[in-house]
């Protein structure tokens, strides 16, 4: 019961934006078509690969991260992890500045009952083909307490890893790990902002200088200054089955979506004025900026009433089902 109220409290958010619409020279959507892909539950843009997105499956799969090229949808490698243990909840991945990427198995539907979770490490590979490599893995825990969390964001500037948890016992919060990640013993994250938002991925933007969090049916967008995020308001999502992964594009001008699900769509929204990352502002190609938003980095709505209110229901419906699977299938 528990994780359907949540859900239900997470659907109140969805239209908290409207959603920029992507501009001509900005990236087309794509449909993951690869049917061992059903719970696609985190995304990053490669940087080795333009084009070509990195994903996995949330539970009930071996060790596995697919890579999924961006215009067709289909898979082009898929990456088996040696040297670790049984993946038990795997909810995030993203492309740290060394060249690596890291996996966060993170989640905690029990209601942050493990004592302690993971992140694998591992080199985004130079050819795009099936192969076995090794993994480095750490353990991970929160200063105060286990936490059910589902976004790992490594800073692409700095390397640190940061974790954000859900709503639970006090609110969610975003998590800084230490300066660097170690296995000779266990890594201790600590809190560094609270997040009012039911999270369930985020990303940096390719410059360090904007954060995004997604919850299932809306976003916010930060500054990235100091070591701590700026809220600069809610961002645009499109409506999907379950919104479950988030990241920005090579360039920082548009974010990718991401839903679980069979053939599951990525769905691009353009950013705009102060959303922009400040590299992206900086591009002469970007022009003004203009793209609908708002003068403050929100987006503005201008959707019609009677669309708002049915959107907002099919939300809460999905969100009733989203919980009760979630709730069966962890029991």
């Amino acid at each position: 019961m528990r994780s359907l109220l949540c859900a239900a409290g997470a659907a109140g958010i969805l239209w908290t934006a409207a959603v920029v619409p992507a501009a001509a020279d900005e990236p087309d959507g794509f449909t993951i078509g690869d049917s061992r892909i059903t719970e696609s539950s985190g995304l990053a843009a490669s940087r080795a690969h333009p084009g070509v997105y990195w994903t996995h499956n949330d539970s009930d799969d071996g060790p596995y991260v697919y890579a999924v090229d961006g215009r067709s949808g289909r898979t082009v490698a898929r990456i088996t992890l040696r040297g670790i243990g049984t993946p038990r909840d795997v909810e995030a991945i993203s492309l740290g500045p060394d060249g690596n990427l890291y996996v966060g198995d993170i989640g905690d539907n029990l209601g942050g009952s493990w004592n302690h979770v993971w992140i694998y490490r591992f080199p985004e590979p130079k050819k795009l083909r099936d192969a076995t490599v090794t993994a480095t893995q750490f353990d991970v825990k929160y200063a105060d307490g286990p936490r059910d969390a589902e976004a790992l964001m490594v800073h692409p500037r700095t390397g640190r890893v940061y974790i954000a948890s859900k709503k639970q016992d006090g609110g969610g919060a975003l998590y800084a790990g230490p300066q660097r990640l170690t296995t000779s013993g266990t890594n201790v994250f600590r809190k560094v902002a609270p997040v009012d938002l039911w999270v369930t991925d985020g990303a940096f933007s390719p410059d360090g200088s904007r954060l995004v969090l997604r919850s299932y049916f809306g976003a916010r967008i930060y500054r990235w200054q100091d070591g701590r995020p700026k809220d600069l308001g809610s961002v645009g999502v499109p409506v999907q089955q379950q919104g479950e992964s988030v990241t920005f594009t090579p360039d920082g001008r548009t974010l990718m979506y991401g839903s679980e699900g069979g053939d599951s769509e990525v769905k691009p929204v353009g950013l705009s004025d102060g959303q922009l990352p400040d590299s992206a502002k900086d591009d002469p190609a970007n022009g003004d900026g203009s793209n609908g938003g708002g003068k403050d980095g929100s987006s503005g709505s201008d959707l019609d009433p009677g669309f708002i209110k049915g959107a907002m229901v099919f939300a809460v419906a999905t969100a009733l089902v989203v919980g009760l699977r979630r709730l069966v299938r962890r029991r």
